[in-house]
């Protein structure tokens, strides 16, 4: 039987210090329907973060919008105090108004309000990688990535990051403060962010891929990767995991679920290592090639 054990998948060092495992746990599922009040079974829910350190696990990714608060409570409740090399990282910068609704909203004072209640939540001193979820057209860049700067200054947050950015956004933020990570659309499937994926690799920037098991129905309806997935006695998921984990070393998927099943699933593609020619071919098949 695989061992199970995210150390499989390497490392990377957040900010320059923050060593995490490059398989990370997404906690958006462990809400409601529509990521909106909480978990239908939060029993459940809580278990699948118990085993989280079981697994080596160590990079927990959340947003106060979660629920919203729901998520950061869970894991504030369940994990806190936290395992030693265990980083929380969330966001701000949108509210709630329904489910899936979300507006953005990056007035400093609420991006200050928000990184201060997560505080609260997650039962931390500070915040070790806080990003902005979404640049806020109607408020001047300039006051949110001044905010950022500010919460850093003060010792709120750690690191800062920023999500759904564009390589003249990084640059731009890049004037305020270090930008430690950026957490983009990105999978198998999806290659949108290359141009954002390759700058950050050129930096030592974290790329965070949300939304990172989409291609696995490409995977899986493929017939020229059927021959990969059966080679490695896997799921199309765990694939489409293994060729994110390989695509670039500042790569850190955060797959997400309210089920210790799943979780453990999504874990075991940390052992999976793709040949070269496995890589080109998945590469090609989700390029549509």
């Amino acid at each position: 039987m695989t061992r199970l054990d995210a150390a499989q998948s390497g490392s990377f060092a957040i900010g320059g210090d923050l060593e995490v495992n490059r398989l990370g746990f997404g906690a958006m599922r462990i809400t409601g329907q529509g990521i909106w009040g909480p978990p239908e079974d939060p029993q459940e829910a809580k278990a699948t973060l118990r085993r989280l350190p079981e697994i080596g696990v160590n990079f927990i990714d959340t947003a106060e919008s979660y629920g919203p608060y729901i998520s950061e409570e869970l894991i504030g409740e369940v994990l806190a105090p936290y395992d030693k090399g265990t980083i929380v990282a969330t966001k701000s910068g949108l509210t709630r108004t329904g489910p899936d609704v979300w507006p953005p909203l990056g007035r400093p004072e609420f991006l200050r309000q928000g990184a201060i209640l997560s505080l609260r939540r997650l039962k931390v001193e500070v915040i070790d990688l806080w990003q902005l979820h979404r640049i806020d057209a109607k408020v001047p860049s300039a006051d949110q990535f001044g905010e950022i700067a500010k919460l850093q200054q003060e010792g709120i947050i750690r690191h800062a990051g920023l999500s759904e950015v564009s390589v003249a956004q990084i640059k731009e933020a890049q004037q305020y403060f270090k930008v430690a990570t950026v957490q983009n659309h990105y999978n198998f499937a999806n290659r949108q962010s290359e141009e954002v994926l390759e700058y950050c690799e050129a930096n030592g920037i974290g790329f965070i891929p949300w939304y990172p098991l989409a291609g696995g129905k490409l995977v899986e309806g493929n017939p020229q990767t059927r021959a990969i997935i059966e080679k490695h006695g896997a799921s199309a998921s765990q694939i489409a995991l293994a060729w994110l984990l390989k695509r670039s070393p500042v790569m850190l998927p955060i797959p997400g679920t309210g089920k210790v099943k799943h979780l453990e699933d999504n874990v075991a593609a940390a052992s999976i290592q793709l040949s070269d020619e496995d890589y080109a071919t998945l590469d090609a098949v989700g390029k549509g090639k």
